[in-house]
């Protein structure tokens, strides 16, 4: 995700080597998790009468079980943005301390409250106060949690079950003068969590969270808005534990792919977290996909309800609106208010923050020197064989190239004419391949055309030192009309096989007509290491 939410973090101080969470760890993710729990609660411009704020609440909803299925069953999947009644979490945890070993799983969601203006008895739209307080009926949230802690061993033996539901209850403001009143009322949320456990192998465990929205159903064709208000809104789960450690689902350990493989998360996928850095003492299930440790980026100022967005340009487009629509967002929201209090008496230094952090660079030593050598047609070859590591292409070192910023960075590259090797083939405009994704870091698309075969329009190199080679499908039947286009799919070297066998004749090839820079920059059709 962007601004708002930054991946990962430096190593922590903290780390405790999986001997489990301290007392406050959820707390450390408080912020990632109302990241997670406000995600669209209000959207730009954060008025009332915004179109996108008419339609709420994408993410995490869970609903009772006949109303979500009147139409059919729902289809399981992780994305927790289609609506459900049940949300299961399946995650790997390694056993420490087997005598002492406890789990500990925090539900969290918003229970939906209708905030209704009422003038003398009946209820409005919108009331205007003599003092020109503007107050407007609209749906709010509040936040619920509740937490479970069980020893691993019972959880082994058949599991626990509670309920995370919330009860109903009335708020009633009056307003000055007798001008009216808000009445803000909460249907009951039923639902109940169950924590199993299973143990795989010795000091291996799977753990499962299930929680149901056990509500009666409204009646039959109830509009989604009146049917929310007895959902769970934006539903996660941390997880954590004395004595356990767990494993990353993104990232695991070879020996265990098979076991992680076997997990089944429905909507909802659980990631590591904590900093990068820390092992797994702590997780967070969300509707959102995130990457392992999750972090609020350090120039975030506060919440804006988008976490997807860049806060500079939210807070560039608050600015612009008129005292009118700043008016009518102060009416709608209490939250939306914050937002507006937060930009206007925003200190510029602050605001400066917000236009930009790179994170990516960190001292590193630089690499060894590829080695370079001129193919039959003059063009550089990179000797992958030569590179230490998985990758067959290194960067080359910035001792025979001046950095990408600087004049002269794109001399003597021709994507067009350039080649790199691969099993010992000089693979470059008008080679022949066949697709290979790799199973880890691959763009999702690029998956779908494993074992296609393809040709190579160009060798393109990155402004990270990295490489990419330009293929189009033989079999794509726009290929003419997309190579004329200049628009391909993107793979690593090590993401291609040579149909030419190494040492066949070095013919040259007709160079394909890309009219593309030097370095690759497309924006629709990201290689798939920029994808990661």
């Amino acid at each position: 995700m962007a601004e708002a939410l930054a991946e990962g973090g430096t190593k922590s101080a903290a780390t405790r080597g999986g001997a489990g969470p301290s007392p406050g760890l959820f707390e450390q993710l408080g912020a990632v998790a109302d990241a997670v729990l406000y995600e669209g609660y209000l959207l730009y411009p954060y008025r009332r009468s915004s179109t996108k704020n008419r339609v709420r609440w994408q993410f995490g909803v869970l609903f009772p079980r006949d109303w979500v299925e009147a139409e059919g069953p729902v289809t399981p999947g992780v994305s927790g943005s289609a609506d459900s009644w049940y949300q299961q979490t399946e995650c790997l945890l390694r056993v420490r301390r087997p005598d002492s070993a406890r789990v500990r799983v925090r539900v969290r969601y918003l229970q939906m409250q209708r905030k209704q203006v009422e003038e003398a008895g009946r209820p409005v739209e919108s009331l205007h106060g003599d003092d020109g307080t503007v107050h407007l009926t609209f749906d709010e949230a509040l936040p619920r949690e509740c937490e479970i802690e069980a020893p691993l061993g019972e959880l082994l033996r058949g599991g626990r079950t509670v309920a995370v539901g919330a009860a109903a209850g009335e708020d009633v403001e009056h307003l000055p003068d007798d001008a009216g009143r808000v009445v803000r009322g909460r249907e009951e949320i039923r639902a109940e969590t169950t924590v199993t456990a299973e143990r795989l192998s010795d000091g291996l465990c799977r753990i499962r969270v299930r929680t149901t929205n056990t509500a009666p159903a409204p009646p039959p064709h109830t509009l989604r808005d009146e049917a929310l208000r007895r959902a769970l809104i934006a539903t996660h789960t941390l997880l954590g534990g004395d004595g356990v450690e767990f494993v990353s689902l993104i990232d695991p350990p070879a020996e265990l792919a098979a076991p992680v493989r076997a997990c089944r998360n429905e909507f909802t996928f659980p990631v590591l977290g904590g900093e990068s850095g820390d092992t797994g003492a702590v997780v967070l299930s969300a509707p959102i996909i995130l990457p392992d440790h999750p972090q609020v980026a350090p120039e975030s100022p506060g919440d804006l309800h988008d976490a997807a967005e860049i806060d500079e340009i939210l807070t560039l487009r608050t600015m612009l609106l008129t005292d009118e629509e700043k008016r009518e967002a102060r009416a709608t929201d209490p939250r939306a208010a914050a937002i507006l209090d937060r930009v206007d008496t925003m200190p510029q230094e602050v605001f400066e923050r917000l236009h930009g952090a790179v994170r990516s660079l960190a001292p590193a030593a630089p690499p060894a020197p590829a080695e370079r050598v001129p193919d039959a047609a003059g063009s550089a070859v990179v000797s992958a064989d030569r590179l230490p590591g998985a990758a067959p292409f290194t960067p080359t070192a910035s001792a025979d190239r001046p950095a990408w910023w600087q004049e002269g960075a794109d001399d003597g590259l021709s994507p067009t004419t350039d080649t790199v090797l691969v099993d010992g083939v000089p693979l470059g405009g008008g080679s022949r391949v066949r697709l290979r994704p790799r199973g880890r870091g691959a763009d999702a698309q690029d998956m779908f055309l494993a074992g296609r075969t393809a040709e190579v329009a160009a060798v393109f190199h990155d402004v990270d030192g990295s490489v990419h080679l330009a293929v189009t499908l033989d079999d794509d039947p726009a290929a003419e009309l997309n190579n004329w286009y200049g628009r391909f799919h993107y793979f690593r070297p090590d993401e291609l096989e040579p149909l030419e066998p190494a040492g066949s004749p070095d013919e040259p090839s007709a160079p394909a007509p890309a009219a593309a820079p030097a370095r690759h920059t497309s924006d629709s059709e990201t290689p798939a290491a920029e994808a990661e």
